[in-house]
């Protein structure tokens, strides 16, 4: 093999303006970089200049990523006056007929701003028309597990309400005591500016035990409960599990849908009650700290603040919000297709329609039950 000489590029002016380039204009010896800094200040400099005379016939060695740089540089067109070797016009040859080839031009949309909305609301009716399925099929279990009690899926629905109640009970323990003591603390400071320290207890009974409590289970179980569902049922989808299942007669909503639901909805109000004791548990403490309140005489105060309706109707809240978040995982889960993409962005659409439905209905329950509880 020949010695393989540093490409170079020098510019005389003896009888006109040349640029003379010589060495192995190769890849490996153009991929350092000092000398790829240099060579392309320099081709910089040729390029602006469109009256030299280019001699490469000092060129030892030259392979197509070296042509091409000099061949970006004379602008994608051989310049007027070249000199060059017999064997190394094949490459130019090749670069110039390649450059005369039209690019294809990007597409332009297809699909107007009417017609991109038109497609989103097909989308939503699809949606709509895949849950109303989906709730359908679930009421078909449920009489079916009426009916036959002993050949439902015990173990699953057991399961399901470990990992979605019982293993949610520090979280949910954590961010009530957390609210309870905020709000208590808020609270506090306004009502000793006025002399009502009293309705502290007021304050923190109405709306942990009918608003906060319920919203805050809510929300976590949406993020926390509702994502791994989703999750689920798309890792299931995509190493088709659920085709196996179907091959092998195994009904889906009976086994995977049905318990869910059904341990979402024994789970949630039972965390509801556990997130409301540990918020007033929190704004327990907070009013003992700011404003003198035993905790004996705020739990004697509490019935008498908080009508028991209000009590009642966090429960139901926490049945309502415990189906609608099982519904919506599962109905997302089950929409997944089998790739990674799909997976994420359904675990992420599930996490919010969740939340947006709780708050609806929880906005519902403040609009029904407006004038009860008070």
């Amino acid at each position: 093999m020949p010695h393989e000489i540093a490409p170079t590029l020098q510019f005389t002016h003896q009888q006109q303006p040349t640029a003379l380039v010589a060495g192995a204009w190769l890849v490996h010896v153009l991929s350092h970089k000092s000398t790829m800094h240099e060579i392309s200040t320099q081709l910089q400099q040729a390029g602006r200049q469109t009256d030299l005379h280019w001699d490469l016939t000092q060129i030892s060695m030259l392979d197509h990523i070296g042509a091409q740089m000099l061949w970006r540089c004379w602008g994608k067109r051989k310049p007027a006056h070249i000199s060059m070797q017999a064997a190394h016009e094949g490459l130019f040859a090749r670069l110039e007929e390649v450059s005369q080839i039209p690019l294809p031009l990007p597409a332009k949309p297809r699909l107007t701003r009417t017609m991109q909305l038109g497609a989103q609301v097909l989308g939503l009716f699809n949606h709509l028309y895949s849950f109303t399925a989906l709730l359908g099929q679930l009421m078909l279990d449920l009489a079916r597990f009426v009916r036959h009690p002993m050949k439902a899926p015990w173990k699953e629905l057991s399961a399901n309400v470990y990992r979605t109640g019982a293993q949610a009970l520090g979280i949910t323990a954590l961010v009530g005591i957390l609210i309870g003591v905020v709000l208590s603390y808020l609270s506090a400071q306004q009502l000793r500016t006025f002399g009502g320290d009293l309705y502290i207890v007021n304050i923190l009974g109405m709306s942990i035990i009918r608003e906060l409590g319920p919203m805050l289970a809510a929300i976590l179980v949406a993020g926390r409960s509702g994502s791994a569902i989703t999750a689920q049922l798309g890792v299931m989808r995509v190493t088709e599990e659920l085709d196996a299942m179907r091959v092998m007669g195994i009904p889906h909503g009976y086994r995977l849908i049905m318990p869910k639901v059904l341990a979402l909805a024994l789970a949630m109000p039972l965390l509801v009650i556990w997130t409301d004791v540990m918020a007033l548990a929190g704004g327990m403490i907070s009013a003992q700290a700011l404003l003198g309140m035993s905790p004996e005489f705020f739990i004697y105060k509490l019935p008498e603040a908080v009508p028991l309706l209000n009590y009642w109707i966090g429960l139901a809240k926490g049945v309502t919000f415990g189906v609608l978040i099982a519904l919506i995982a599962c109905h997302y889960g089950l929409r997944i297709e089998p790739n990674t993409e799909s997976l994420g962005r359904g675990t992420t659409n599930s996490v919010v329609v969740a939340i947006t439905i709780v708050i609806i209905a929880d906005a519902v329950f403040a609009i029904i039950f407006s004038k009860s509880g008070y």
